[in-house]
């Protein structure tokens, strides 16, 4: 049976929708709020087989959840490798929405994977919300140290955060106070996102002590707590990869060629990939290295 291809152009308020049928003719357009309830009567007016489709973005999540069901094919697809064909010629909303649905006919979409359930959704949303934290604490910290750098005072945050540290680094400084209120704000914030990561990095271990597969893959050396539930919600279930060179590209530590003519074939890592999960398996390793007493760190010594 011929099926209807349907591409939404998600916003918050408001969505646009283009359907085209399997000769690639444009059978309708529409225009309706972004509401579940809405969404599920405008697809109920198209025949099945129906197959849906929208980019990657704050809302795909949600969306893929309440609507597969009401669809016999659902693809949320990656944004960058759609946007030279969406760049090209005219643009606006139902434009875009029209060409996507036309990538979708031709088979041009790479799919992005989305969790199953909400449970696991809200994981993967609690550990890069962790994530999220260290690197603003980060952020802070070096901000930190940056200012006082400014006036020739070389410390490292650690110091700064001990009280007789802070005051002794403050003694250094012109006397201004400006600048020193300006100094002592900045010091206030990387306590309490301090206090904030140590809160989360509580509950989330927790959490993932209750999970089988975590406690498992953190016995491997140089994992740990953190590293494993992260690693156990990024990549979510192994059977969304065919192939293990695509888990490894997917982690941006795979290799991939590269050759035209009759020059010589390039082979070198992914430039794309998870970077957050790229950063626990090499940390990982290294910590593994550092430990010394495992299969990985002779592993290392053999090689080297």
């Amino acid at each position: 049976m011929p099926a209807h291809y349907i591409a939404l152009d998600v916003h918050c308020a408001f969505s646009e929708m283009a359907v085209l049928n399997s000769r690639g003719d444009l059978m309708k357009r529409d225009h309706c709020p972004t509401t579940i309830p809405d969404l599920v009567t405008r697809l109920a007016d198209i025949s099945r087989p129906r197959r849906l489709t929208f980019e990657e973005g704050p809302l795909a999540d949600w969306l893929a959840r309440e609507l597969r069901s009401h669809v016999d094919e659902l693809i949320v697809c990656e944004p960058r490798r759609n946007q030279w064909i969406a760049k090209d010629s005219d643009k606006d909303d139902p434009i875009d929405v029209g060409k996507l649905a036309a990538l979708y006919r031709g088979g041009f979409l790479k799919a992005v994977h989305q969790p199953a359930t909400l449970e696991r959704s809200l994981l993967k949303q609690e550990v890069l919300h962790y994530h999220d934290q260290v690197r603003e604490r980060v952020r802070h910290g070096n901000q930190l140290v940056a200012l006082f750098r400014r006036h020739g005072v070389f410390t490292y945050v650690g110091r700064l955060i001990d009280p007789d540290d802070w005051r002794s680094a403050l003694r250094k400084l012109p006397d201004d106070v400006p600048l020193r209120e300006r100094l002592g704000m900045v010091r206030q914030l990387y306590e309490l996102l301090l206090t904030q990561e140590d809160i989360l990095r509580k509950g989330l271990v927790g959490r993932a002590q209750n999970i089988e597969p975590v406690r498992r893959f953190q016995e491997v050396p140089g994992m740990g707590w953190i590293r494993s539930v992260t690693f156990f919600a990024l990549v979510d279930t192994p059977h969304r990869f065919r192939q293990k060179r695509a888990l490894w590209r997917y982690a941006g530590i795979g290799l991939q060629r590269r050759h035209s003519g009759a020059g010589a074939t390039r082979t070198q890592l992914c430039r794309q990939g998870n970077r957050r999960l790229k950063d626990v398996l090499l940390g990982a390793a290294q910590t593994a290295i550092r430990q010394g007493d495992n299969a990985f760190a002779r592993k290392y010594e053999y090689w080297n």
